[in-house]
């Protein structure tokens, strides 16, 4: 059992011999760490966890009582294949999430850096997530579906599988979505488009130019009448050297489930 002389393990942990355990690691009681798991220097796992190999995690991720990381996928079809789940560093995990690996060889489910997943949120299988996510308490992505950057995931919202989610979307609480969501869309309810998220462009160093265009390709791709093919080539002729709107035009176009243009009205959104 190859662990670190620097990492602190409780007794009670099992640990397999197997794993690989970093510098600086701690190993709280009664967890288990089963099969290949790897952990980066500097990653805190709370009592109770459950991390379940071919699993890789990079450094100073933070693992809460009752996660479960690794374990095999909610697929029918799955036969025990030899999958996995790579994790990259300053991830925190909170209590009861669940991240699940891959379901066949050419498939895994990876996670990048710096996201937060709150208390019950839920990973499943193949999903590809970016850098700074936000996955709020009981927030759920369905197989197979990719988050890019930033993006924030409200409570008890939804990602049907095979979803794409791009950068810096803003998906409400108890909201959910069948279809794929273009970068800065905010969505509501059951695939409704409400705006663009402002606030988190902002924060993103998006400059007030980019925040602009990005309004004014809205309006023409969501509020306008052209149609989706004729409102995209006006947005792109008009906008198009803008980078941001070049980011939306191109997710939009490579949508392999399309994408959501019921708008929200201004007073239905204020009632909700």
């Amino acid at each position: 059992m190859p662990v670190a002389s620097s990492a602190r393990v409780h007794p009670t942990a099992v640990i397999s011999a197997q794993s690989h355990v970093g510098e600086d690691c701690e190993i709280g009681a009664y967890s288990v760490l089963d099969g290949r798991v790897r952990l980066g220097a500097g990653c805190v796992v709370r009592p109770h966890a459950v991390l379940v190999g071919p699993l890789e995690m990079g450094e100073s991720n933070m693992v809460y009582s009752g996660a479960v990381l690794g374990e095999f996928p909610q697929h029918l079809k799955f036969s025990g294949e030899e999958t996995r789940t790579v994790i990259g560093k300053n991830n925190i995990f909170r209590e009861n999430v669940t991240v699940h690996r891959g379901t066949n060889e050419r498939f895994e489910t990876r996670i990048g850096d710096d996201n937060f997943f709150m208390a019950g949120s839920h990973v499943a299988h193949d999903c590809i997530i970016g850098n700074k996510c936000i996955l709020a308490n009981g927030a759920l992505l369905g197989g197979h579906c990719q988050v890019e950057d930033s993006v924030f995931l409200s409570g008890n919202s939804a990602v049907h599988q095979y979803c794409r989610v791009g950068r810096l979307v803003l998906l409400s609480g108890v909201s959910s979505t069948t279809k794929d969501i273009p970068p800065f869309i905010i969505q509501q309810h059951i695939n409704h488009v409400c705006g663009i998220n402002v606030v988190g462009m902002r924060r993103a160093g998006i400059p007030a130019a980019g925040i602009d265009a990005v309004r004014r390709a809205y309006a023409i791709i969501y509020r306008g009448d052209l149609g989706l093919p004729n409102a995209l080539k006006a947005a792109e002729n008009e906008l198009g050297d803008v980078d941001v709107v070049a980011e939306m035009i191109a997710f939009i176009r490579t949508a392999g489930r399309g994408i959501n243009l019921t708008h929200l009205p201004q007073q239905t959104r204020n009632a909700a």
